[in-house]
């Protein structure tokens, strides 16, 4: 682990998501053993912007959870927090600027290491918050077909058959514990 990776995770700790981003990282490596730090570093912040107030809502009774514009402001928030912590860091400008591209394309991938990262963030969603989409549910944030709506789209939305395979379990256990009573 680099010592960047370090403070990454020294940064995100204390984050109601921080197993999410933790998980993204591993799951990172078990799809690419040889990812560089800028995706590692990637996978452990992309959705950062969560944690503070004043960000991009999404009101999944009223939109596709694969809305583009919420998913765009999302991912911006998110890399123009990362790139202001990285240069904070000392990071090199190439680095800031490679991680900063791979959180705005985490949503939606296009390219190699982007596909990895959107499918890592897949599987970790699908296996480390499969019970918040059953507490949308409760809590009446969603139905229970927009809270599937979003496990599938997870599933659906993976470029790479080999993290489809391992995610196909995943989907399979989420929508257990969604429709559990």
């Amino acid at each position: 682990m680099t010592a960047l990776e370090a403070a990454a995770e020294r940064w995100i700790a204390g984050y109601f998501n921080e197993r999410h981003l933790v998980r993204t990282r591993d799951w990172v490596v078990e799809l690419d053993a040889s990812a560089d730090e800028a995706l590692l570093v990637a996978a452990l912040t992309h959705d950062i912007e969560r944690r503070e107030p004043g960000g991009p809502v999404l009101d999944p009774r009223r939109q596709r959870w694969d809305d583009a514009g919420y998913l765009r402001a999302h991912s911006e928030r998110s890399a123009q927090m990362v790139e202001g912590w990285l240069q904070a860091a000392g990071a090199s400008p190439r680095l800031c600027s490679e991680v900063s591209d791979l959180i705005r394309h985490h949503e939606i991938g296009g390219f190699p290491a982007a596909d990895r990262l959107q499918a890592a963030d897949s599987l970790s969603f699908l296996e480390v918050n499969a019970p918040r989409a059953r507490g949308w549910v409760e809590q009446g944030r969603c139905t229970p077909a927009q809270a599937r709506a979003k496990l599938d789209w997870m599933l659906d939305r993976i470029a790479l058959p080999q993290a489809t395979a391992r995610a196909e379990s995943l989907h399979a256990r989420a929508l257990a514990i969604l429709l559990s009573s």
